[in-house]
């Protein structure tokens, strides 16, 4: 089954509920339409084509149903990643395919990206556990990816922690920027293989 979210294994879609997919649908259809901040629940169930009621037994709020949409959405982003990255070839190689297999991903959706950057944070304390589980998987996500064949035939040790954290928070504001802006995404490309080469090469 394929939907907004991305495409998703036999094993959950087995235990997907058809409703909530719909709203998540909703959310992000409408997040596109009008930005999360303008979104109602009566837009998430018009787009979804449910009711009110069938969004409450799924959802406590919109905040709840957001959160749920950019944890499935930064999922999809790192299979993406892991998925598109040939761990024999070269390191820089390597490099570029992560940046071309992120850029796509958020292409495809910049308004939920930058939902994840720049709405997230305002929702509070009920939004840190996502933050920190998301950034941590994105780390190690980095840390596995530069710690391949390719990279050890150039004598490369894997990132450290924290310098893959640096990594992805200039990523982050840089996609951020851009999507604000109304810029063609693919403009980031350059810039980020360039700062990702720097920092995960040989010292």
């Amino acid at each position: 089954m394929t939907t907004a979210l991305g495409q998703r294994d036999s094993q959950s879609e087995e235990m997907a509920d058809p409703f909530r997919d719909r709203l998540l649908d909703g959310m992000a259809a409408s997040i596109v339409e009008r930005g999360f901040r303008d979104t109602t629940v009566a837009d998430i169930v018009r787009h979804a084509r449910t009711s009110k009621r069938t969004f409450y037994a799924q959802f406590a709020s919109k905040e709840d149903c957001l959160i749920e949409l950019l944890r499935r959405n930064n999922e999809t982003l790192i299979t993406n990643i892991r998925n598109a990255v040939d761990p024999e070839a070269d390191w820089q190689e390597q490099i570029r395919q992560a940046v071309d297999a992120y850029v796509g991903h958020i292409a495809a959706r910049p308004e939920i990206t930058l939902a994840w950057i720049r709405e997230l944070p305002a929702l509070g304390a009920v939004a840190q556990p996502l933050h920190r589980i998301a950034m941590e998987h994105l780390t190690d996500m980095l840390v596995d990816l530069s710690d391949s064949p390719g990279f050890h035939r150039a004598q490369i040790a894997p990132i450290s922690r924290p310098l893959a954290l640096i990594v992805l928070g200039g990523l982050r504001e840089l996609t951020a920027l851009f999507v604000e802006a109304g810029h063609d995404i693919q403009g980031i490309v350059e810039p980020a293989i360039v700062a990702s080469t720097a920092i995960l090469g040989p010292h």
